[in-house]
């Protein structure tokens, strides 16, 4: 092993047996044997990586393409089929919540036990009790037993423990992403205390900001290979443009399998739901497709791209002067953008026969989310001829980082 290395992984290989319908018990084992059929899944594939001493590095990827696997290989929790993994110094790791406590002893004992399973004697973590539990903010219920503890509480001491063991390497699961604000800055603070004492991090993290924030290397994962390994921002760029791209081609097949449907259930007379609509009724909105600029419907845009979101609706009687509206929300209510027709100075529609009307963002900026719309016909703010509310779902992605609802032009100066 390189001195200068605290990990080095070379060719290793993990395969799990899924059993299709295997014996619970020994005997059902021994007289059914041909019902313990499985098939191999292979979860990582001849992989290869090695992380330097004080470095902090983030493994990111899609579920179940072998992260989580790596990090248990890491720990020796289970070990690999083929090649080798060799680590330098005490290893600290925080995979699952409570992973180690006994739920019938109290959490000083639990403090005990755990960090005696990382490697330190009694006298060593007399020394640190006192600390690990003010860190853990428990005070009176380090006493109880920790079956009474909510899974925050459960987060707080298995954190405190892990990060006071001076271990020479960390490696964290999804673990930063459980507690209230104050103890996920707590924590925030402290890995990053410990990253510049020298301590080599392996971060696993659906948050590429998290781990641009922690880590100088990404690590991408894909189908148990490695995909791209560098900077963290170039690695997540290409990542969330994948995630993306393969969010868009669900999308279309769940647009395929939805029309298929519509097809099958449609009458020759239209019909309208009114849960959603409120208005007089003489025209009424029938349904809002997402389009591209090539006019293919879509669901899933990046931020950036063209979106022409096509209204299409009925008229019963007709209206002499009518205009359109249109709003923006993200999924979680908040309002990203507004408009109508006579905003945009466009004259009144006479609507005297059922049609279409699109309306197009050239550029797009919406930051990455899941939004909706709600649209309207009406003659004025006060008198509404239909107002449909919460259609139309569609997703953004985007590559760069930026949080919010919406992109906004800026320069930096000094």
């Amino acid at each position: 092993m390189k001195i200068e290395n605290a990990i080095e992984v070379k060719n290793v290989s993990k395969s799990f047996k899924i059993f299709f319908d295997k014996g619970k018990m020994l005997k059902e084992r021994v007289l059914f044997k041909n019902r313990n059929k499985y098939e191999v899944h292979k979860v990582l594939d001849d992989i290869s990586f090695e992380i330097k001493k004080g470095e902090a590095v983030g493994l990111v990827g899609h579920n179940g393409c072998g992260k989580s696997t790596t990090l248990k290989l890491l720990t020796r929790i289970m070990y690999p089929d083929s090649g080798t993994i060799e680590m330098s110094g005490r290893v600290s790791s925080l995979l699952e919540l409570g992973a180690g406590f006994h739920p019938d002893m109290s959490g000083r004992e639990n403090i005990y036990i755990n960090a005696s399973i990382f490697g330190l004697s009694k006298k060593e973590i007399d020394k640190r009790i006192n600390t690990i539990i003010e860190f853990s903010e428990l005070g009176e219920f380090i006493d109880n037993p920790v079956r009474t503890y909510s899974s925050g509480m459960y987060m707080r001491l298995a954190f405190s423990v892990a990060i006071n063991v001076d271990a020479d390497i960390l490696l964290i699961d999804e673990i930063l992403a459980v507690g209230d604000v104050n103890f996920q800055t707590k924590c925030f603070n402290k890995l990053m205390e410990i990253k510049r004492n020298g301590t080599t991090i392996v971060l696993v993290s659906h948050s590429t900001g998290q781990i641009e924030q922690v880590c100088e290397r990404s690590i991408w994962i894909h189908d148990g290979q490695i995909k791209l390994d560098g900077n963290p921002r170039e690695v997540h760029q290409q990542y969330l443009k994948y995630m993306g791209e393969l969010r868009a081609e669900d999308s279309r097949a769940e647009d395929v399998n939805e029309e298929e449907t519509i097809e099958n259930e449609t009458s020759e007379e239209t019909v309208i739901n009114e849960e959603h609509h409120r208005g007089t009724g003489e025209a009424r909105i029938i349904n809002v497709v997402t389009l591209d600029s090539n006019d293919n419907e879509k669901k899933v845009f990046m931020t950036g791209e063209t979106i022409k979101f096509r209204v299409n609706y009925k008229v019963y009687k007709n209206v002499e002067q009518a205009l359109f509206g249109l709003s923006i929300f993200r999924i979680d209510g908040v309002r990203a953008y507004g408009s109508n027709s006579q905003v945009d100075g466009e004259d009144y529609y006479k609507l005297n026969e059922d049609g279409k009307i699109d309306v197009c963002f050239d550029n797009a900026n919406l930051l990455a989310g899941k939004y909706y719309l709600d649209v309207c016909i009406s003659r004025s703010y006060e008198d509404m001829i239909d107002y449909f509310d919460t259609i139309c779902e569609f997703e953004v992605y985007n590559t760069t980082g930026e949080l919010g609802v919406i992109r906004m032009k800026h320069m930096w100066g000094v």
